[in-house]
């Protein structure tokens, strides 16, 4: 599939991956498309960021790279690495055989074929389907050199190997970053990017979300989950649910044959909304009760 030529395209497009956003997502999406631009975006776990590069992937009919990102990761370990194991045995065998050629060996020992592609090498090499999707996923979550290193692959779309030399894009891969925002990430990366706060969306937006995701859920159902959920983001809470959340929350619940919410029944389910024992606890009792009762008031008619 070709870039889109609109930002209502980029919608339209989006939607029938199953992934339902906004406009101004929607705009940032095709500027990044149409520019060639990284996308940089930020925002608290499970809202839909990552969901974003998938939905591009698979709309467009390109290839999904993804590097999930770690504290400690290098640029060896996102690059490339040499396959030593094999290389060894290379040697032993030439060793065994007697006579071969130290020059043609060792050209032979750092060549494609004892390479181990890592995410960031693969995305530069030219694939028959277009340039790929590039998700580099909690970007946050590096340090400072690895991002250092990013500026410099990002701006140029090209990785150095000592042994082969400069390895350029042909074409510069679709990139996504994110970042859960648990560290502030280096302005000099995000000036490379366009950038967008990915928010928790509107009661009406996240129903139209729950709908595509969980088609099977009845309405009745569908908006007391969205309600609660909603209800719940104003409580005083470690973790709030993301979109994640209240899709796995609403699939759980019809494993279960759930008709509608009670007290009783989100007690028993709240593993899928709240991660934490902490925030649990929270909701124990009457206090499930009591958001409960504030959700449905606030479905009712004003």
């Amino acid at each position: 599939m070709q870039i889109p030529q609109s930002v209502d395209a980029v919608q339209e497009m989006l939607a029938g991956q199953g992934y339902v956003c906004g406009r101004a997502l929607a705009t940032v999406v095709f500027l990044s498309l149409r520019l060639g631009r990284p996308l940089f975006l930020e925002g608290e776990a499970g809202v839909g960021k990552t969901e974003i590069a998938k939905a591009l992937s698979a709309a467009l009919g390109r290839r999904l790279i993804r590097l999930q990102c770690y504290e400690g990761l290098d640029a060896a370990s996102a690059v490339y690495e040499w396959n030593f194991p094999a290389q060894m045995v290379a040697i032993r065998t030439a060793e065994a055989t007697g006579g071969t050629d130290r020059t043609a060996l060792q050209e032979e020992l750092f060549s494609g074929d004892y390479l181990i592609r890592r995410p960031l090498l693969e995305a530069m090499e030219p694939d028959p389907a277009g340039a790929p999707v590039l998700l580099i996923d909690e970007i946050d979550r590096t340090d400072e050199p690895f991002e250092a290193f990013l500026l410099e692959a990002l701006s140029d779309y090209q990785v150095t190997i000592p042994e082969l030399g400069t390895i350029k894009a042909p074409e510069p891969p679709i990139v996504i970053l994110t970042s859960n925002r648990t560290r502030e990430v280096h302005d000099a990366l995000k000036r490379r990017c366009l950038y967008h706060w990915v928010d928790y969306p509107s009661f009406e937006r996240e129903l139209e979300i729950l709908h595509a995701r969980a088609p099977q859920a009845a309405e009745r159902l569908s908006r007391e989950v969205v309600a609660f959920v909603q209800q719940l983001r104003t409580e005083d809470l470690f973790k709030k649910p993301g979109v994640a959340e209240t899709i796995d929350w609403a699939k759980c619940l019809l494993a279960l044959d759930v008709i509608d919410l009670s007290p009783e029944v989100i007690s028993d389910t709240l593993g899928a909304i709240l991660k934490y024992q902490d925030d649990i606890q929270k909701l124990q009792g009457s206090e499930a009760r009591r958001i409960l009762d504030q959700a449905r008031a606030s479905l009712e008619p004003a």
